[in-house]
């Protein structure tokens, strides 16, 4: 891959992926749409790696209390970072056993503009809902353990390329009643758990490669992302103080209608 095909993909990756809009199905479109040589499942897991990155630095706070959290259980204490924790595993757990049976019955059978398209208008229309129809009432620290495992339970949508694993669960958190920052934040916390553990098991794949060109693409990937999606974060959530996630479901509906019309 050139350079500047690294530099599109982690820029795409890094604006999408905590955008109710589908990063899968932005990443799968753009060689599709620009001629491009699929670029693999590697650039893939690179790029998001890069965006967790900036979901870490962005939700430090957060995250230092649930590992701080966790610590404390060994000498039995349970504080809210420990519960947090346990709800975010709770809701990530859905997502990992639909993920096993894509792989198994479909594999990349998913990733077509047909797909895309129907997942992308889809997605918007209950995003509207979610959004319109759902209070404001609640803040983090009222999620329980049947808010999460909702929640994990919509993210398994997020399977299918163009559903957005950020649109499927902020749909469902606002659906729930929680605030549009919050419901954001959580959808952010969600995507440590599976970004990491992707990134992981291709990490040492990469590293065991032995080729340094290769290598040296996907940590440039990953950085690029890494710096885009930290600065869409900070403007998603500086736009939810005031804002309805309204222009991403016209963003979404009118994307599906062409990626639709295109694949007729």
């Amino acid at each position: 891959m050139t350079l500047f095909q690294i530099t599109v993909l982690a820029i795409i990756q890094g604006i999408t992926e905590f955008l109710p809009v589908s990063s899968s199905g932005h990443l799968a479109l753009t060689p599709v749409l620009l001629g491009w040589q699929d670029q693999g499942l590697t650039i893939d897991v690179a790029v998001h790696v890069g965006t967790l990155g900036a979901v870490i630095v962005y939700l430090w706070r957060e995250v230092w209390m649930m590992v701080c959290g966790l610590g404390r259980l060994t000498t039995g204490k349970i504080d809210e970072g420990a519960k947090l924790a346990g709800l975010v595993v709770i809701a990530s757990i859905p997502v990992v056993i639909a993920g096993l049976a894509v792989k198994a019955y479909f594999g990349e059978g998913l990733r077509i503009p047909l797909v895309i398209g129907w997942a992308f208008i889809i997605g918007g229309i209950l995003l509207y809902l979610g959004d319109r129809f759902g209070l404001t009432i609640k803040r983090m620290s009222h999620i329980t353990i049947g808010n999460a495992l909702l929640i994990g339970l919509s993210q398994a949508l997020a399977v299918i390329p163009g559903s957005s694993r950020a649109g499927t669960t902020i749909t469902m958190a606002r659906l729930l009643g929680f605030e549009r920052r919050d419901a954001a934040r959580f959808s952010m916390l969600l995507s440590i758990p599976a970004i990491a553990g992707a990134g992981l098991l291709q990490g040492m794949e990469v590293a065991q490669s032995g080729d340094a060109a290769f290598q040296a693409n996907v940590l440039i990937a990953a950085g690029l992302a890494f710096i885009t999606a930290l600065f869409a974060i900070v403007i998603m959530m500086s736009w939810l103080q005031r804002q309805s996630f309204t222009p991403f479901v016209w963003y979404r509906i009118a994307l599906g209608i062409v990626i639709l019309w295109l694949a007729a």
